[in-house]
Formats: structure tokens, sequence, C-alpha cells
């Protein structure tokens, strides 16, 4: 049995630049039967995206990876926290394993189920759906080759699951599935798919049946790993745009951003880099931005284009002409006059992010992360910093940094705590502005999630509330149960 990895490999590890920035090519699959027609209630439009009981309120999906099934070590949950008036608590919950009544496959050691977690109304029954992946999934005696799973939403929550076929010739180690992304790329209310793993990735066109198969089904292949995908409408023709993130490469260990045409065929966006990424409207004008998270710099990552030192996000915006070739993205990094910090050797500021609005100005924020910061003498005790939305664009002015040491943040920073190793900006009081979400799981060995109110200025810390893994009902074997180590904003997968 090979070694299990550790949190700290896991989280921290740089990638490995591979030897050319390898051509992406469609390779068409077997087409599966089309969904019946049932009515269009949304798909995956802002009003059932996350509500997976349809109430009106989103939800929180937190990954556990390393939660115990029984004396299954590392087998992974996911746990959904139901959003109401007063936000969510512990105690509205649903936990969601592969040993769940309905749900495809069984627990076994290292699957680490709920690595990556996201949404969508695949059956546009009018509920959102759980996607959740599990690239530690064996095939046989192929360790590693990974599964995507659809648990099905409804009025009385998630019930029920089914697997989406995954691409032929997946081999040990292909981690497919450890990202997902998804939206409406063909325009005809269905959600589709863009998921990721180590041998390529692959697209999903819906409907999706109640079976999980899709209309249609493609395997991209970049001779290696593609690290993440990113969807959404950049210039507003009511069809979602997919970007590619495959990673670093010899000629860009930041990672090529390639925007795949309607026709199947990819256009590299040569200034911008990325290794995971999320759309949002941040300027207000009506089309989405995508922001792209480059956690490592020069001391990580040797090579062409580090970022810089600490890490950095960008942003390219859209508009009626989409995000275009000659697109110079913004760039916001801690030596950036007015972002809080100082930038220094390896805190992974920007290895993962989330675009919300917190404070109800139409405006789009973003949430990044950087795990890897120092809080006083403890190292990786790790931050969030907003950076806030305008009619100008993403601006530093009036950026707020959060630990553990923040006043009225529950806890305190401590060397490994990991905080805002994920993070998410989501509405779950339904007063429309987001809640500001860290999922910190080296918190103990038992990891939380923290979780401060929007508000008309911004995410209020006083108040603000933290669950951990055990008190949302799991528990440890061997490994730690990393609650948090995952939520539906934009992560660096390694």
């Amino acid at each position: 049995m090979s070694p299990r990895p550790t949190r700290t490999s896991r989280l921290l590890a740089t990638a490995v630049a591979v030897s050319a920035a390898a051509a992406l090519t469609a390779v068409a699959l077997p087409a599966q039967p089309a969904a019946a027609a049932t009515p269009y209630r949304g798909a995956n439009n802002a009003t059932v995206q996350d509500d997976f009981n349809g109430d009106g309120y989103h939800d929180l999906a937190v990954g556990a990876p390393g939660a115990a099934n029984g004396s299954v070590d590392a087998a992974g949950a996911v746990v959904v926290l139901y959003g109401s008036a007063s936000g969510v608590t512990a105690s509205r919950r649903t936990v969601i394993t592969q040993a769940t009544s309905g749900i495809p496959g069984s627990p076994e050691e290292w699957d680490r189920f709920g690595t990556a977690v996201t949404s969508a109304d695949l059956d546009r029954d009018g509920y959102a759906d759980l996607l959740v992946g599990t690239p530690g999934e064996s095939a046989g005696t192929m360790g590693g080759t990974g599964s995507l799973t659809v648990v099905w939403g409804g009025s009385a929550g998630l019930k029920g699951g089914a697997s989406v076929p995954t691409p032929t010739g997946l081999d040990e180690g292909c981690n497919f599935a450890a990202g997902i992304a998804a939206g409406d790329v063909t325009g005809d209310g269905a959600p589709d798919l863009g998921v990721t793993g180590q041998c390529g990735a692959t697209t999903y066109t819906g409907p999706f049946t109640r079976t999980g198969s899709p209309a249609r089904r493609a395997f991209v292949n970049d001779l290696g790993t593609n690290r993440g995908v990113v969807i959404g409408d950049v210039d507003g023709d009511g069809k979602a745009e997919r970007f590619w993130l495959p990673g670093p490469t010899n000629g860009d260990v930041s990672g090529p951003v390639h925007l795949e045409n309607e026709n199947g065929s990819y256009t590299e966006l040569p200034l911008a880099d990325g290794l995971s990424g999320q759309i949002g409207d941040v300027n207000g004008d009506g089309y989405g931005d995508l922001v792209t998270g480059n956690p490592y710099d020069a001391s990580l990552m040797s090579g062409a284009t580090p970022a810089h030192r600490g890490g950095e996000i960008q942003v390219l915006y859209g508009s009626a002409q989409g995000i275009t070739v000659d697109q110079k993205p913004r760039v916001f990094h801690q030596g950036i006059a007015g972002v809080p910090g100082g930038g220094e050797d390896g805190d992974l500021f920007g290895f993962s992010l989330s675009v919300g609005d917190t404070n109800g100005d139409k405006y789009a924020d973003v949430l990044v992360g950087a795990h890897g910061e120092a809080v006083g003498s403890a190292g990786y005790a790790g931050t969030a910093t907003l950076l806030r939305g305008s009619a100008t664009g993403l601006t530093a002015t009036g950026a707020k940094s959060y630990s553990q040491d923040t006043a009225g943040v529950p806890g305190t920073a401590e060397k490994g705590d990991m905080f805002a190793a994920s993070t998410q900006l989501i509405d779950l009081n339904k007063d429309g502005r987001a809640e500001a979400v860290a999922g910190t799981p080296g918190e103990n060995s038992d990891g939380l999630v923290w979780i401060a109110r929007g508000a008309t200025t911004g995410p209020v810390t006083s108040g603000s509330t933290t669950i951990s893994g055990t008190g949302a009902g799991l528990a440890r074997r061997y490994s730690e149960i990393d609650f948090g180590e995952e939520l539906a904003g934009a992560r660096s997968s390694l």
C-alpha cells in the first residue's frame, strides 16, 4: 500500500512543472440517452443554486474527506448545513457518505469522498442537487481512479443519488473528479459540467437523467493534469463560457488559462494565469468577470512566471465581446497598497477564493484565502482577505483581513490551523448579503468552518460562529477529519 498523504503534503506541496504546454483535444465518447422533457424551473440560476430543499434559503455544503466511516479510515463525508432566516447551525444538517441509503458505492479506506463539492439542478426539478467528487475511489484493484456522485435535492432535502459516468480508460491515480464546475454552456436551460483530474478532464452536456446520465460527454485530453475548470457567462449572451486551467507547464508555472470555444477548440489567454477560479460581476456591468488564484511564488515554484511573493489573484473583466486574448489581467497581492498584510514566501495567497456580494451593493466582492500565512509566530495559521467590488472593478480600498486572532472571530490562531484553506461567499439567510465562510481543516484533528454574516459594511465578526467536524456529527479514526477542507468556492487542487 502506498504511503498515506498527510494534510500538509496535500495542501502545501508544490506542483511539478510538466514537460511542455500540451495541446487540448476533445475526444467524443458515445452519447448517453437524453433526459425526458421536464419543466424548466431554473436549473442553475441564483434562486435554485445551493438550495437543496427548496425553502428559498441557500444551504452550505462542507467537505470532510478525512472523516471515518465506522472502522473505515478517511472514507470521507459531506455535511450539508441548511440555511434559514438565522443562518446555519450544526443541528440542522444532513450528513452524506457512501454508506448513506441510496448513495452509490461503499466507504473504502482513503476514498476521500467530499474532496470536491458543488451544486446544480441537474434534473431540472427546481431543487439543487449536490455533486461530490471522490478522486480516491478505486476501480477494481486500481486505486485513485476517482468517481463523481450526484445526490438529488427535494422538498425533504437531499435523498438518493446516482453515479455520473466516468470516462473510459481511467488508470490508477487519475483522481477523476478532483474538481467540478457547473453552468449552462449550451443555453438550453440544463446545467452542463466540467470535471478535472490528473489524466485530463471531462465535459458533460445536460440534461441529466435520474440515473446520472448526461445527454453527451466528451473527454478533454491535455496529456496530463488538469487542475481547474471555471464556468460562467462573461459576454452576456445567456450561455456560460468554460475555462480550463491545466496547471503548471514549463512555459508557465502559474498555469495557462484556456477558453473553450463553441466548436470545441480552445483559445489560450496568453496574459492570464491561474490554478483555480470563479466568475462573478465585480464591477456591476452585467457581465461576469473571471477571478483566478495563483498561490505559488518563487519560493514554491521554480521556472517562468511565478506569482508575486506570497501569491496573487488575477481579474479578467467580461464584456459584450467576452474576455479577449489581448486583455491584461488586474493583479492583486499583499504587496499592493491597501491589501492587508505583507507578501511573504509561501503565504499561498490565492490558494482559495470565492466571489459574492457581501454588503448588498450589487458589486461582487472576492474573499481570498492564504492558509500558509503566519499569524504572529504561528506558521500556517492562515488568513482570509476581503477585496471589494466597485463600479471601477475590484479594489483594495476598504479591504479587510480576518484570522482567528481577529476580534470577534472564535478561537485562537495556532500553528497549522490553515484558516481559509477553503472559502465561500454565500447568502445563507436570504437578506441579499453573502456570509463569509472560511474552512479551517487544520483545527486540531477535527477541522471547522467559520461563518460571519454579511451586512452593509461587509462580513461582521461580532457574533460570528464556528462549527466543527465532530460538532457536525463526524468521527475520526486515524487520519484527520479535515472538515472544511472543501467548500464550493474555488481552491487549487494539488
